[in-house]
């Protein structure tokens, strides 16, 4: 069993294997040549996220003559889609940068990449324990966040930062071709 805060302190203890990874980030420290580094950035939870897994399949209805309802015909599964509701607070002072950069990281996640002509969008990584998949973590593109700064809770002076809010976000699961999921792969390893 692990414990939710972590010394006197009792700051919220991080929980390695529950994180969103966006890749093309910018990091917080410089590189050799003074400016930030790239590369991928995993926003580690320091509390459990809210979370729903969706799915559907899509039948078509043939009309059968003589027949009283139709028959059903699988056309296609649609989209997984991952809704998450992510918990930020602030604890210590440097909290506040840290939650706003963080916000500012899964902001980035729905705007098309740098380069010309533009990139879409980064393709992220979703891992919250064995809930979503028992393996590794999901591909994950997000099509929305949305983020709303409570007026019913304290605010840091500097940043105007609340010490609470939640960014909800809907993410769609993307594979690879060659790795579809078929109802084995689901049943084995959630992916």
């Amino acid at each position: 069993m692990t414990k939710a805060t972590v010394g006197i302190s009792c700051d919220l203890a991080p929980i390695p294997d529950c994180f969103v990874e966006i890749p093309n980030g910018v990091l917080a420290t410089l590189g050799p040549n003074g400016k930030p580094q790239r590369g991928p950035v995993r926003i580690i939870m320091n509390n459990l996220p809210d979370i729903s897994d969706s799915k559907s399949a899509s039948y078509n209805d043939e009309a059968v003559i003589g027949r009283a309802i139709p028959l059903k015909t699988y056309s296609h599964s649609e989209n997984r889609a991952i809704s998450t509701k992510i918990h930020f607070f602030i604890r210590k002072r440097e909290d506040a940068a840290t939650n706003l950069a963080h916000l500012r990281l899964i902001e980035s996640a729905v705007y098309p990449q740098d380069g010309t002509p533009y990139r879409p969008p980064p393709i992220c990584k979703l891992r919250c324990g064995n809930i979503l998949s028992s393996d590794k973590p999901l591909c994950v593109i997000l099509l929305s966040y949305n983020v709303t700064f409570p007026t019913d809770v304290a605010w840091d002076k500097e940043t105007y930062c609340p010490y609470k809010f939640d960014v909800d976000c809907q993410w769609h699961v993307v594979y690879d071709t060659q790795d579809l999921p078929t109802s084995e792969r689901i049943v084995t390893g959630g992916r």
